[in-house]
């Protein structure tokens, strides 16, 4: 037995595909014939005894109880031992995972902030990430038909109730007084997180409002990605209409927050880092915190005046996730919403644990969210520039503009980061051009004080891409 994937929906961070085009069940049950085995291999050979066991859950979507039916059938096919724990959020996936010595791995299946014909897999594999050579590995085993045989078993698991203990202890310390008068808004979207979220708001001192709770795989309110400002209109009209505090907002799959203030700003991600960097540093002086290299240069400015050693790293969550391991870092986050705490959590992504926080960094620091927002240096940047290059020419025209560059870098450059793309630094401030991992696009950001600047920077970024025979053109979404 031999199974071929179609080749887009192996990405670099996780397995996406359009449902019935490019992905269905066929290609659950290999996926989990091939995350099975080798599972079990990896297990025998670490000189373990009996059936590894590897948790499932999955979002709100219409396509996700199919997959999750043949998935299961995969892996148990394999040898696996599947714990079951139904719908729900990413992170409570990664929770089953994180908070059970006996789980070896975990698969959540979401499209995550895709359109709702969209579907997919996000993995964990004994505590690590599972992304990039091992995504390329499930389809190297499955064309091969290279797989264990087994018979495994299946329990379910309903961690609902122990999750959101687990999310509560996040404000473990705090004088409750300094919470209940709070009053926050959140919005999830009819995303995977609702239910989570009912449970959690019950819970938390303070006043609460609650959007969209009701799972719905066809989003019938606004498309769940908390980073475009058209989908957070819900909640500031909450936020004003109440008068409230502050308002959350998740995507589709609970993994990714998105914030605004009690005046209606955006909090965007690299300005909720800085927030969460000034709490956390309180008590881990000097330690590593990560961003991506899309962050504004206001938040790694901020984490060393806190006493932290900030680090530019690649974006993408699995990277990220490898890199903190790596430092032995407390926070790290994404201008994207993915936000990793690992001082008192397991250095995974989970918006609703990143939203309890948010409220106790404000108790902690003795500012309410609009101040923190309020405190934070207004800078003149560009969204996020993304722009078709085709998938052959992406890779090599960055590496020409790298290249030019670091060995001739022009006038007025200061300093060229080639983490993740290229970085570039000038008076004016920073321009940044990299290649998507997960799509036939390029980015580009800036940033900069002033308007001329900001102006500059990006007739920088349209040299460079003219050398290389392309241009920004029209902007594309995700």
């Amino acid at each position: 037995m031999s199974y071929n994937f179609d080749p887009t929906i192996l990405r670099e961070y996780d397995i996406r595909g359009i449902i019935g085009e490019t992905l269905g069940v066929d290609d659950a049950r290999a996926i989990g014939r091939s995350f099975g085995t080798l599972l079990r291999r990896a297990e025998e050979a670490a000189g373990a005894q009996g059936a590894p066991k590897v948790a499932v859950g999955y979002d709100g979507r219409v396509s996700s109880p199919m997959l999750e039916h043949a998935l299961v059938e995969g892996l148990t096919a394999s040898g696996c031992d599947v714990v079951a724990i139904g719908m729900g959020a990413t992170p409570m996936l990664y929770y089953a995972e994180a908070s059970s010595e006996e789980v070896k791995g975990g698969i959540q299946i979401t499209g995550s902030h895709n359109p709702p014909n969209y579907n997919g897999f996000k993995m964990v594999f004994q505590g690590r990430p599972f992304f990039g050579a091992d995504i390329q590995r499930l389809g190297t085993m499955a064309a091969a038909g290279d797989w264990a045989e087994g018979a495994g078993e299946v329990t379910a698991r309903d961690i609902l109730g122990e999750y959101v203990e687990r999310m509560l202890e996040g404000l473990t310390g705090i004088d409750e007084a300094k919470l209940a008068g709070l009053k926050v808004g959140w919005d999830a979207g009819n995303g995977a997180a609702g239910p989570a979220l009912e449970a959690l708001a019950e819970r938390l001192p303070g006043e609460h409002h609650l959007l969209f709770t009701e799972v719905d795989g066809h989003f019938p309110n606004h498309h769940p990605d908390p980073t475009v400002e058209e989908n957070l209109v819900d909640l500031r009209k909450l936020v004003a209409e109440k008068n409230l505090d502050f308002g959350v907002a998740f995507d589709g799959d609970g993994d990714r927050i998105g914030a605004i203030d009690g005046e209606g700003r955006i909090i965007w991600g690299d300005q909720l880092l800085m927030i969460y960097a000034e709490d956390v540093l309180k008590t881990h002086q000097g330690q590593t915190i990560i961003a991506d290299v899309k962050a504004s240069r206001a938040l790694f400015d901020h984490v060393a005046k806190c006493g932290g050693e900030p680090l530019m790293w690649k974006t993408g969550h699995s990277l990220i996730k490898s890199k903190m391991k790596e430092t032995g870092s407390p926070l790290a986050g994404e201008m994207s919403g993915h936000v990793f705490f690992a001082d008192t959590y397991y250095g995974f992504d989970d918006a609703l644990y990143a939203g309890v926080r948010l409220l106790a960094a404000s108790a902690r620091l003795g500012k309410s969210v609009t101040e923190l927002r309020g405190a934070i240096p207004d800078m003149l940047n560009t969204p996020e520039m993304r722009f078709q290059v085709d998938e052959a020419r992406k890779f090599p025209a960055m590496a020409e503009i790298s290249e030019r560059l670091t060995t001739n870098p022009g006038d007025g450059v200061e300093e060229v980061n080639t983490t993740d793309g290229v970085r570039v630094n000038t008076a004016d401030g920073w321009w940044l051009l990299r290649a998507s991992n997960t799509q036939d696009v390029l980015v580009a950001r800036a940033e900069s004080d002033t308007q001329e600047g900001l102006d500059r920077l990006i007739a920088q970024i349209d040299e460079q891409l003219e050398l290389s025979g392309l241009e920004r053109g029209e902007s594309v979404g995700h």
